[in-house]
């Protein structure tokens, strides 16, 4: 059974949280294919590593064939304002973020008019089903449920879970073998919690009621490690709250089973037309390297 791993409604606190503006004013770093995953560990002792890993969920062997674009003249983006750096209200009050900027650029590939409208979250694919908008761009993960109510893009994200430990911490490896009586903090009822038990066996695991207890315990050091959503660590990591304390430790965990098969674009069932230029835009973002630019002004500390 697929247990979440962050609620998009629960996410949003711990990510309001954190400086948006040092996010988008740190330096961009060079980044590496995604290919290079299995190196992130090497620099994870670093507070700022010395290059960011750049996801990637597009197999250059499997390139999309190019759709029938005539059929595609307009695409009505619905998303909403309060998942930042995703998505959030911009100094013009208008739709701003890593969505949207995505969405403006999946729509000057496909050359179509764009236009992009707010609404709050839990409306969102209930406003695509009354046809008030054409595709929903708002970090949406395509669960069971999900998907009885729309079409889903191939995945442009996925949420990594993370260890962290403070930066005096000994402890570089995050092998199930090495964590033995080690104390790792996790939110209680989570599938970060789920994880550990199942994989993390000898170690002590400390749930904890929110996600800025358990972080408040390992910068007090109660803690030997922490583990959690890695885009939200990335931020904390990067932001005023850490008090420069931490650092992530090993490399990402993308266990489906656990963590979900990643973030897509929504549109209404059946409209195989728009979904599939949609992923060709995607694909050739990817490949023209647009998509690793964009990725880069957000995440300057990566979550994988």
């Amino acid at each position: 059974m697929t247990i979440p791993c962050l609620d998009r409604s629960t996410a949003k606190s711990a990510v309001r949280l954190i400086s948006l503006v040092a996010c988008l004013l740190a330096p961009a770093i060079a980044g590496l294919p995604a290919s290079a995953q299995d190196a992130v560990g090497k620099d994870a002792g670093a507070t700022q590593p010395s290059a960011v890993v750049v996801p990637g969920f597009w197999d250059p062997r499997r390139r999309p064939e190019r759709p029938d674009l005539s059929k595609v003249q307009t695409i009505r983006f619905l998303t909403d304002m309060d998942y930042p750096p995703f998505d959030y209200a911009g100094a013009d009050s208008n739709p701003a973020g890593f969505n949207v900027d995505l969405a403006r650029l999946l729509c000057e590939e496909i050359k179509a008019t764009c236009t992009i409208q707010s609404r709050r979250f839990d409306t969102l694919l209930d406003s695509l089903n009354d046809n008030r908008g054409d595709a929903v761009i708002a970090s949406i993960a395509p669960t069971a449920e999900n998907r009885k109510r729309a079409d889903f893009t191939d995945p442009y994200y996925r949420t990594p879970a993370r260890f962290a430990a403070r930066i005096d911490s000994p402890i570089r490896e995050v092998l199930p073998e090495l964590l033995e009586g080690k104390k790792i903090a996790v939110v209680a009822g989570t599938a970060h919690e789920a994880y550990l038990k199942e994989m993390f066996t000898e170690a002590e695991l400390r749930p904890y009621p929110t996600d800025e207890a358990a972080r408040a315990a390992l910068r007090n050091k109660e803690v030997d490690l922490l583990f959690g959503d890695g885009i939200s660590l990335a931020f904390w990591l990067n932001g005023t709250d850490s008090g420069g304390c931490c650092a992530f430790r090993g490399g990402p965990f993308l266990e489906s089973r656990f963590f979900g098969e990643g973030i897509g674009i929504a549109v209404k069932r059946g409209n195989d037309v728009l979904r599939q230029a949609l992923n060709w835009a995607l694909f050739q973002q990817w490949e023209k390297g647009s998509f690793t630019d964009l990725w880069l002004r957000y995440f300057p500390i990566s979550p994988f």
